[in-house]
């Protein structure tokens, strides 16, 4: 398949990029800026606010995958205002949308967040207003739509966003997925879209692997302050405090039980993979990954 990843130079980007190598397909990258791996796929420089080009790039695609957007990050550190978060996220995945129809294109992935959950915020409205978009032409066209409510997976090799490892390792305690995860779930859309006629446009969250269990989450150190992460990481306490990893903060985790259903999606990296990593290679974190 000829698969278009809008947004392809980015970190999912060049990553799935690599994955559709490897799987025989073509990825053709819509992005403003080169890619890191520019090699892997076809690269097209260029902004999916450009209908036109937009539209030519279409051609001869079987399938997209929409990635292009300016994330929470970019709102946080100033670096992109309401109208360009609008601009990006809204006019230009209706471009997309739109696109895909006038070229016969009936599959696509919409990569939203757990964002949407803040519908208010200025990005987590941009992704309700996207997967609005989604509902639409999956309704009103026949479009099969699989769109996907990942956490944060900005990698931590990404040093725009994060100065060290161990400032991502500080972040995904939070609760986060991995990207590798992430893309996990892309390739199984693909091949669900490929596969099956879609009536529906399921709304999927991907999310980390956990060693807590609901149980363990719902009564968080019922035992006292740091009991429910010495149940699992008793070994790795010492570590943990000392990089500054607070036994006792309770992690963000979302359902995927959708997704497991839909997608046969299994997380495989954990908290216990961030430990392990941190007691091999310290706050630098392990070499980047080849891709």
């Amino acid at each position: 398949m000829n698969i278009l990843l809008t947004g392809g130079s980015g970190d999912l980007g060049c990553w799935l990029a690599k994955d559709l190598e490897q799987r025989g397909n073509l990825a053709v990258r819509l992005d403003i800026r080169k890619p890191h791996n520019p090699r892997t796929g076809v690269f097209i420089r260029g902004s999916i606010l450009d209908r036109s080009l937009l539209w030519d790039c279409m051609q001869q695609i079987d399938m997209v995958i929409h990635i292009a957007a300016w994330h929470g990050i970019h709102w946080v550190t100033g670096q992109r205002d309401a109208y360009d978060f609008w601009d990006l996220n809204v006019t230009g995945t209706f471009n997309v949308f739109q696109a895909a129809v006038e070229s016969d294109i009936d599959k696509l992935v919409y990569i939203s967040s757990t964002s949407a959950l803040d519908r208010y915020g200025i990005y987590g409205h941009t992704k309700v207003l996207g997967e609005e978009i989604a509902r639409t032409y999956h309704t009103r066209h026949g479009m099969q739509v699989v769109t996907l409510r990942p956490g944060a997976f900005i990698p931590y090799w990404n040093t725009a966003t994060y100065a060290s490892y161990l400032d991502w390792a500080k972040w995904y305690w939070k609760g986060a997925v991995h990207i590798r995860d992430v893309a996990q779930a892309v390739l199984k859309s693909i091949d669900l879209l490929a596969e099956n006629n879609l009536v529906e446009n399921p709304v999927l969250y991907v999310d980390g692997k956990y060693e807590y269990t609901p149980q363990d989450l719902e009564n968080w150190d019922a035992e006292g302050t740091g009991s429910s992460f010495r149940k699992y990481y008793a070994d790795y306490e010492k570590l943990a405090l000392r990089y500054g990893l607070d036994p006792a903060l309770k992690p963000d985790v979302f359902d995927i039980e959708l997704t497991r259903h839909w997608l046969g999606y299994e997380p495989t990296y954990s908290f216990t993979n961030l430990l392990q990593e941190l007691a091999e290679y310290g706050e630098k974190g392990p070499p980047i990954p080849e891709f």
